[in-house]
């Protein structure tokens, strides 16, 4: 998640510059009055214990198992989180950490790092297998470090210094090995990972402006889409300096504020969301030229983040549950006067988005979707909501199909588990 609009005056100017202006405060979230759900925990609820402010999720089938990148604290976010435009004091930059969450016990379990300490303020990730070791895996996870380089009184030297880490990590092991880290002048504000192979990955840069009038355009005005994709191409696996080896290429543009990447239904389906533009794209990566090209597009009805995809292992020709989870906020308009508030209370929401009733939704191109609300809280469980994942629960013939829907945000105490029905 990256990016708010900050004054609903603006928001309505730009509606009625740029789009229909309803369709621009839904978006927002102004018509939205979210209530709390009422749950009781160990009854269909559960609060994942030590996964704080964990941006990501992904599930890996093969061990049935959840991969995130998680905070240390709660606190030093809202003073530094370069997504946010939150860069008062780069001094509290925390090390966060990588977890694994158990779908069974409902327990996260911390990886110990070899060959890495130092700052890690954690954000997007991707978990894509070792080719020479189907019991490992290698991870991609995004790393805001604070520029050393930047002054009060310095020009054109922006806070930041982002760069991607890449780790590599034995299944059901409890430690994970630094492999390197990646840093290029293109990817400047990355916000997540699709990853193709340990040498090839996609990231999004969510914004052209890291703060000020610029970025607050971008937010704004729908027409600013000068947010881009950058395809890496690592050289050299063992290199020290996160500059070296590094080969890197502008492979879309022309989206409004691009931030979430996923993998879809097939092999090849690359999904890209739009976030202020509450879109998702569906799409196919050009490993031939290194571009992207946008198959189709479905816009659930609010703002959304990370995408995911849930593949029903219990499909059949009549009734598959398969579909986009897409989590977001309730009322986006909210974050900007929130953001550095530790005490504030955001609501969350996710979406589903499946195939309409009487069409296969099969194929690259098809536009018949329908979205409906899977779960929605005003903050009470869970604060902001960057990433929905459905895990399925056995289901026996005739019963109605059942999953546990994983739900976490870039500002939230834990991640929370929540039984839904599909």
């Amino acid at each position: 998640m990256a990016g708010f609009v900050p004054l609903a005056l603006l928001a309505v100017l730009a509606a009625t510059l740029y789009g229909p202006v309803y369709q621009q405060l839904t978006l927002l979230g102004v018509f939205r009055r979210p209530v709390p759900l009422v749950i009781v925990e160990g009854q269909g609820y559960h609060k994942i214990a030590d996964t704080m402010q964990c941006e990501d999720l992904h599930y890996w089938q093969p061990t049935n198992k959840i991969f995130t990148a998680c905070e240390d604290s709660v606190l030093p976010r809202f003073k530094w989180f370069p997504p946010l435009g939150n860069l008062e004091e780069p001094a509290v930059a925390s090390t966060g950490s990588i977890h694994v969450i158990d779908p069974k016990t409902m327990k996260s379990t911390r990886l110990s790092f070899e060959n890495f300490s130092g700052t890690f303020v954690t954000h997007g990730i991707d978990i894509i297998e070792d080719p020479e070791n189907p019991n490992a895996v290698y991870i991609f996870a995004v790393n805001h470090l604070p520029n050393p380089e930047f002054t009060q009184d310095g020009k054109d030297v922006p806070q930041a210094r982002s760069q991607v880490e890449l780790f590599h990590h034995v299944l059901e092991s409890s430690t994970i090995e630094h492999v390197r880290s990646i840093q290029h002048p293109l990817v400047a504000t990355p916000n997540d990972i699709y990853a193709e192979s340990p040498n090839s990955f996609y990231v999004t840069n969510d914004h052209y402006y890291r703060e000020g009038y610029g970025r607050l355009i971008e937010d704004v005005i729908p027409a600013a889409k000068w947010s881009s994709i950058i395809h890496v191409q690592i050289q050299d696996l063992k290199s020290k300096d996160a500059d070296k080896g590094i080969d890197a290429t502008v492979a879309l543009t022309g989206l409004h504020n691009n931030n979430g990447l996923g993998h879809g239904r097939s092999k090849d389906e690359m999904l890209i969301v739009s976030c202020m533009g509450g879109t998702l794209y569906r799409a196919r990566s050009n490993s031939g030229n290194r571009t992207i090209s946008i198959l189709d597009k479905i816009r659930p009805g609010g703002q959304i983040d990370n995408p995911t995809y849930y593949s029903d292992p219990y499909r059949t020709a009549a009734d598959d549950a398969s579909g986009y989870v897409l989590a977001g906020l309730t009322r986006p308009i909210d974050m900007t006067k929130n953001r550095n508030d530790p005490n504030a209370k955001d609501g969350a929401i996710v979406w589903y988005v499946r195939p309409k009733t009487g069409t296969s939704g099969n194929g690259e191109q098809s536009t018949e979707w329908e979205s409906s609300v899977l779960f929605e809280d005003d903050g009470t469980l869970i604060r902001t909501a960057s990433t929905g994942l459905l895990v399925p629960s056995e289901t026996k013939p005739g019963e109605r199909k059942k999953a546990w829907l994983f739900v976490t945000g870039f500002v939230s105490e834990s991640v929370i588990a929540v039984e839904v029905n599909l």
